[in-house]
């Protein structure tokens, strides 16, 4: 009887809420998926159910490769995104192992500013940053944007990464000092590895935003040939009030892809207390 109540409100209180959140969060996955394989005929037609895909094309996917430039897009957000992620993870390393590590006067303020720097809305950043882009000569190039998105991404990954580091130990580093490391080699050798899951979690968080972003693509690398996806989507696929909602759908999902991709190889890293009782015995 006991075992019984025990099931009952493990589906009632854990599995329906569970299955619901699920199918919440994956429906708009659903959604442009079976749009994308419809044809035109059923896009409108109100006599068929949404839901269903009773007809299967691949004429949206055809038109993206063949009346678009959806393959130069998709290097394009490919460039930018890896060089963006890989330059503010290096600098979010640094400036978390400084802010997590050291201690001095005022690094507690100084890591609540890094963090407060992330909630700037790039609004307000794009037009003195669109300044710079012009004057450095880099519009239209892959360097406007490597350079511009660690504006956003640096500080919220500094943050995550300064509070990850103050949870190794102090004495394994000490530790490594004292046998003849450097402050590098310890922090290569020693903290680096166990912050993996810090780290990688950094890397997607950098490489989402950077891969899903549009004010600054749009403003500062945003026409002829040198598109991201998002602004090419835009751009490319709706002309006035004309939406071609079966292209769109397309570009969504091959756009989600990566993301998806990365998140699924990765998310078991996402591993808590990966160093406790490393200093025991």
């Amino acid at each position: 009887m006991v075992g019984s109540n025990r099931l009952s409100s493990r589906i009632v209180f854990l599995y329906i809420p569970l299955a619901l959140f699920t199918i919440f969060l994956l429906f708009p996955f659903y959604w442009m998926l079976i749009i994308s394989l419809k044809p035109n005929s059923l896009l409108l037609n109100t006599r068929v159910n949404p839901l269903y895909l009773t007809e299967f094309t691949l004429r949206h996917y055809r038109y993206l490769f063949e009346n678009t430039d959806f393959p130069r897009w998709a290097w394009n957000t490919a460039v930018v995104t890896f060089g963006a992620t890989l330059l503010s993870l290096t600098c979010s390393i640094l400036m978390g192992y400084a802010l997590g590590r050291f201690r001095f006067k005022g690094g507690n303020l100084m890591g609540t500013a890094v963090f407060l720097a992330y909630l700037i809305p790039p609004t307000l950043l794009f037009i003195p940053l669109s300044q710079v882009v012009v004057r450095f000569g880099i519009y239209n190039e892959y360097w406007a944007l490597i350079l511009t998105y660690p504006t956003f991404l640096i500080p919220f990954a500094s943050w995550l990464l300064m509070g990850y580091f103050r949870t190794i130990p102090r004495e394994l580093e000490e530790c490594a000092m004292i046998d003849g490391a450097s402050r590098i080699q310890a922090m290569r050798r020693i903290i680096l590895p166990l912050a993996l899951p810090g780290v990688l979690s950094a890397a997607i968080f950098s490489f989402t935003l950077s891969w899903n972003e549009f004010l600054y693509a749009l403003v500062f690398m945003g026409s002829g040939h040198m598109k991201t996806i998002p602004v090419g989507t835009v751009n490319d696929l709706i002309r006035a009030d004309v939406f071609q909602w079966g292209p769109l759908m397309a570009a969504a999902v091959l756009g989600s892809v990566p993301v998806a991709v990365v998140y699924m190889f990765f998310v078991d890293h996402y591993v808590s207390g990966m160093t406790a009782g490393a200093v025991k015995g």
